[in-house]
C-alpha cells in the first residue's frame, strides 16, 4: 500500500523533483564536468590576468597576482605537470590503498554476511534500529551497500510481518543520509580528507586534514542518527504506509553454517590483529607514538589506512579461506585485483578532477576567491558559526544537482577551505560540516544513481509505487537528519568536543 498524498501535494513534489532531475540531467557526468570546468579556469584565468589583480595571503607580505594558462608558462605548466597532477593527487594512494583491503572482504562476501547477520540476529524490537545502523555501517561496501542493505531490510520487516517498504526506506536512509557516518575509519575519510589534504597543501601552512580527523564526530553521528531513523520509521514512516496487505513471497536465505564458521574464526582473528596493536601501540617506548609518549600526532594516527587496511586483509583472508572464496595466494591477488577494479570510475574522475585543482591552485584564483570572501566576510561581521551553517545549507541543495560526494568536495573545497582558514577555522571542522550536508539530502535527489534502483524494489512489494512514493517516504529522514545531524556539530562547538583526535573548531 502506498502513502496517501493528496493530490496538490503529489503534484507539487513531482514538479520540483521533475524540476531537480532536468537540471541535473544538463550537467555532464562528473569526469566531464571538470574537464569543463577545467577548461573554464583556462580561460577566465587569460581574462583576470588581463586586469593585473594582485593580493596578499594572510599574514604573508608577497602579492600574488593571477596567473593565465593561455601563455607560454602555463601552457608549459599543463602539459608537464599533468601526470604529477595525477599520480600525486593524495585521495588516489589513500583510497587505492584502502581498497585493496576492503575490496577484497568485499569480494570473497564478509561485508555482506556481516551486515545480513547484524540485522538478522537483532531482537525483534531492535529490528529497526539494526536496519539503520547497518546501513550506516555497510559504507565500508561503499555503493554496493545500496543494493544490499534495502532490499535485505525489505525482506526482514516483510517476514516479521511489518510493511517491507518501511525496511527499505530505514535501510536507503541509513545507506544514503548515513553514508558519510561510521564505527570505524572507512573508504570515505580517505576520500574526503585526501582531496582536503590536497587542497591544504596548496598554502603556506603546515595544517592539513587526515583520515582520522573526524572521527570523533562521525562516530557519534552513528549513534544519533541510528535513534533518528529508527524513531522516524516507526513514528512517522510505517504509520504513513499502514498495514502492508500485498504478497510479495519474498524469504531471505538463512546464514550457511560454513559462513557462521567463518564469521567466527574472522572474530578471532579481528580480535587477534587489535590485541597484537594494542601491544604494539603501548608497550613502552613505541614507535606508534610520539618521542613524547603520546597519540597526537604520532605514526599511529600518520598510519592509519595501512593499518586499517592490514586489518582488513587479516580478517579477509581469515574469511575467505573457511569459506572456499581462498584457496591460493592466487586467488588473494585476483580478488584484490578485483576489489581495485570496481574503483576504476572513481580513478578516471581523479584524472580530470586532479587537473582542475591543479589549475586552480596555480593560477591562484582559489586563493584570490577565497581571500576575497573571507575579507568580504570580515567587513560584513559574517564570522560567525551561522556562516558554517548557512555552507551546510549550500552544500545540501547543491547535492541534490551533484550527486558524487567526492566530486562535489573536489568542486567546493579550493574555495571553501582556504576562506574559512583564513577565518581561522580548521579544514577538517569545515569538511565534518560538508560531509553531513553532502549525506543527508543523498536520498532524495533523482540525481543519486541508485534512485531508480530502489524505486525498483519498492515496486517488487506495490507496483503503483512511483518516484513521488519514494520522495514521500525518504523526505523526513533527509529533512530530519540534516537539522539533527547539523544541531549535533553546533554542540561539539559550544562545548568545546573536538571532532577529531587533536581537532577543534579553530585553528
Amino acid at each position: 500500500m502506498a502513502p496517501q498524498r493528496n493530490n496538490a501535494d503529489n503534484s507539487k513534489v513531482n514538479r520540483l523533483l521533475n524540476g531537480i532531475e532536468r537540471i541535473g540531467n544538463k550537467l555532464p557526468d562528473p569526469f566531464m564536468l571538470f574537464v569543463v570546468l577545467a577548461i573554464i579556469v583556462i580561460f577566465l584565468s587569460g581574462i583576470i590576468s588581463l586586469f593585473d589583480i594582485t593580493f596578499t595571503l594572510p599574514g604573508e607580505e608577497e602579492a600574488l597576482a593571477i596567473k593565465s594558462l593561455i601563455s607560454a608558462e602555463g601552457l608549459q605548466f599543463m602539459l608537464t605537470s599533468m601526470i604529477d597532477n595525477f599520480i600525486g593527487f593524495g585521495p588516489l594512494g589513500i583510497v587505492l590503498t584502502m581498497m585493496i583491503g576492503i575490496g577484497l572482504a568485499n569480494k570473497v562476501g564478509l561485508i555482506e554476511t556481516v551486515i545480513k547477520n547484524t540485522i538478522l540476529k537483532a531482537p525483534r524490537k531492535f529490528v529497526t534500529y539494526a536496519v539503520v545502523f547497518t546501513g550506516i555501517i555497510a559504507n565500508l561496501a561503499a555503493d554496493a551497500a545500496f543494493i544490499i542493505v534495502p532490499p535485505l531490510a525489505a525482506m526482514v520487516f516483510y517476514n516479521i510481518g511489518r510493511h517491507p517498504l518501511a525496511g527499505l526506506a530505514a535501510g536507503f536512509a541509513g545507506v544514503g543520509s548515513g553514508f558519510t557516518a561510521n564505527v570505524i575509519i572507512a573508504n570515505t575519510d580517505a576520500v574526503i580528507s585526501g582531496i582536503s589534504a590536497d587542497v591544504m597543501s596548496s598554502l603556506n601552512t603546515t595544517v592539513t586534514v587526515t583520515p582520522v580527523d573526524n572521527y570523533f564526530f562521525m562516530l557519534t553521528s552513528v549513534f544519533l542518527l541510528t535513534a533518528a531513523g529508527g524513531l522516524i520509521t516507526e513514528k512517522i514512516v510505517e504509520p504513513q504506509l499502514g498495514t502492508y496487505e500485498g504478497n510479495a513471497n519474498k524469504a531471505f536465505e538463512p546464514t550457511k553454517p560454513i559462513e557462521k564458521r567463518a564469521l567466527r574464526n574472522t572474530a578471532f582473528a579481528a580480535a587477534g590483529y587489535i590485541a597484537l596493536l594494542l601491544f604494539a601501540l603501548f608497550f613502552p617506548d613505541s614507535p606508534l607514538r610520539n618521542e613524547e609518549g603520546g597519540m597526537v600526532p604520532s605514526p599511529f594516527l600518520a598510519s592509519i589506512v595501512p593499518i586499517i587496511m592490514l586489518f582488513f586483509i587479516t580478517v579477509a583472508i581469515t574469511y575467505g579461506t573457511t569459506v572456499k572464496k581462498i584457496e591460493s595466494s592466487r586467488s588473494v591477488a585476483q580478488l584484490m585485483g578485483e576489489g581495485i577494479k570496481d574503483m576504476s570510475g572513481f580513478i578516471v574522475l581523479i584524472f580530470a578532477a586532479a587537473q582542475f585543482i591543479a589549475y586552480f591552485e596555480w593560477t591562484n584564483i582559489g586563493s584570490w576567491i577565497a581571500v576575497s570572501g573571507a575579507t568580504f566576510l570580515e567587513s560584513a561581521g559574517m564570522t560567525g558559526i551561522g556562516i558554517v551553517v548557512v555552507f551546510i545549507i549550500f552544500s545540501a541543495l547543491l547535492n541534490l544537482l551533484i550527486f558524487s560526494g567526492a566530486a562535489q568536495w573536489t568542486l567546493q573545497a579550493p574555495i571553501f577551505l582556504p576562506m574559512f582558514y583564513f577565518l581561522d577555522y580548521h579544514p577538517a571542522f569545515i569538511q565534518a560540516a560538508y560531509r553531513l550536508a553532502e549525506s543527508s539530502t543523498s536520498v532524495i535527489t533523482p540525481m543519486n544513481p541508485y534512485f531508480v534502483i530502489i524505486l525498483g524494489f519498492m515496486k517488487e512489494y506495490d507496483k503503483k509505487a512511483g518516484i513521488g512514493t519514494l520522495m514521500s517516504l525518504m523526505l523526513p529522514y533527509s529533512i530530519t537528519f540534516l537539522i539533527i545531524w547539523t544541531l549535533l556539530l553546533l554542540v561539539f562547538v559550544f562545548l568545546g568536543i573536538p571532532i577529531g583526535p587533536g581537532i577543534g573548531v579553530n585553528l
